[in-house]
């Protein structure tokens, strides 16, 4: 049985799980707030351990102040809480089919009126926090909730439950590492395959069989975003993902993809050149280098995201060169469509203290007139240097 394995026992899992509800509860008492609405599917699964491809019905933790939390689904996916989630049976509640896509009446009327039945949300005036900006909690859903609470005042959770995930716990660290492993497989299948001739789309089919697969130790798991393979003229436009057409002797490729191990994402992004690379390009790729290679000397315990940034501009800045979006994020748990926990950002004007047991992905997307150079670095903050928790050679790779 592997390390991660281990730490993730269903029985370690649910004291887990009731350490983090605890967290949750202190916060919320510390607020002045009476309970919270979890509707983010990452952090369903962080409280709880429910994980389903559900996330595009209504469903909910409802988390009270004090008390028990209740996890409730649609009525087919309550069976698929019993199997996954580390709460029991009683807390977690399916509503009726028939609520499904009706006009008339919502889920959330049902999810209200039973949150209110088992205590877990209020019946009278109260302050009930929302995760406002959830991809999956749509203003139907808001207005619904709002009219079965009227003497509720709603306010925006400010993603409480997404700042706790910020610092990983030993087990989600081991978790971290195990993704890692699938991470390093997955990438090199993917640059071995990078060949003159070969379809984009059958690239990315060994990409996906290699993420799946993980590695002989440790099974893979779908990720929350796809792989993404801007290749020729697209590689100067991020997020973009495949097509059919071959790629093309003389043309750079770039990848960006996650390993996924129990939802914990480890992504990384390389790119590869089918040839000798223009001037440019290597040029770009060189400067890049040393400026990731200064960010990640910049990344220690009480230095701030706004010195990693720095570090990495700075250097690249003597090269002629600038970058104007963030140069990375908190990563973790993810669920589609992101596998950022949409907290803390490497950029000028974020200020937060690295401390260990945080987790980013440091990506370095160089985004040109028709062409680009994307690097990447997925990274645990240690006592010491940032452990890299998927190491692959860095730098362009070139292809003959």
């Amino acid at each position: 049985m592997t390390t991660a394995e281990q730490t993730a026992h269903p029985h370690t899992l649910r004291a887990e799980h009731e350490q983090r509800l605890a967290r949750v509860q202190d916060v919320l008492a510390s607020r002045g707030q009476d309970a919270l609405v979890v509707t983010d599917p990452a952090n369903l699964y962080y409280l709880t351990g429910y994980n389903a491809w559900s996330f595009y019905m209504p469903q909910a933790l409802l988390v009270p102040v004090r008390g028990e939390a209740h996890l409730v689904l649609r009525a087919m996916d309550a069976k698929g809480g019993h199997h996954t989630a580390t709460l029991p049976p009683e807390r977690i509640h399916g509503y009726p089919e028939h609520y499904v896509h009706r006009h008339d009446i919502h889920p959330w009327e049902w999810i209200a009126r039973r949150g209110r039945e088992v205590g877990a949300l209020p019946t009278g005036p109260a302050v009930l926090a929302l995760e406002l900006d959830a991809h999956y909690f749509s203003p139907r859903a808001y207005l619904a909730l709002g009219a079965c609470l009227p003497q509720a005042q709603l306010v925006d959770s400010l993603e409480l439950v997404n700042w706790l995930r910020v610092v990983k716990s030993d087990t989600e660290i081991a978790l971290m590492r195990a993704a890692g492993e699938v991470t390093v497989r997955a990438m090199t299948v993917a640059v071995d395959s990078l060949r003159a001739g070969a379809r984009q789309c059958d690239v990315v089919a060994q990409i996906q069989q290699a993420q799946a697969h993980g590695t002989e130790a440790l099974g893979g798991d779908y990720p929350a975003i796809v792989p993404m393979l801007p290749t020729g003229e697209t590689a100067g436009t991020p997020h973009l993902t495949w097509v059919e057409e071959p790629l093309r002797q003389g043309e750079a490729t770039t990848v960006e993809l996650a390993g996924v191990h129990r939802r914990y994402h480890v992504p990384l992004a390389r790119t590869v050149s089918l040839g000798p690379p223009p001037a440019r390009l290597a040029q770009t790729a060189e400067a890049t280098g040393l400026g990731l290679e200064q960010a990640l000397a910049a990344m220690r315990p009480g230095s701030t995201t706004a010195d990693v940034h720095a570090a990495f501009t700075r250097t690249i800045a003597r090269y002629g060169l600038s970058k104007e979006s963030r140069i990375g994020y908190s990563i973790g748990i993810g669920y589609p469509p992101d596998w950022g926990e949409r907290t803390v950002s490497l950029r000028a004007e974020d200020h937060t203290v690295l401390t260990p047991g945080m987790c980013f992905h440091v990506i370095l997307g160089m985004w040109m007139d028709s062409w680009g150079y994307e690097t990447s670095e997925s990274v645990l903050i240690t006592d010491g240097p940032p452990e890299l928790l998927a190491p692959l050679d860095q730098g362009l790779v070139t292809h003959p």
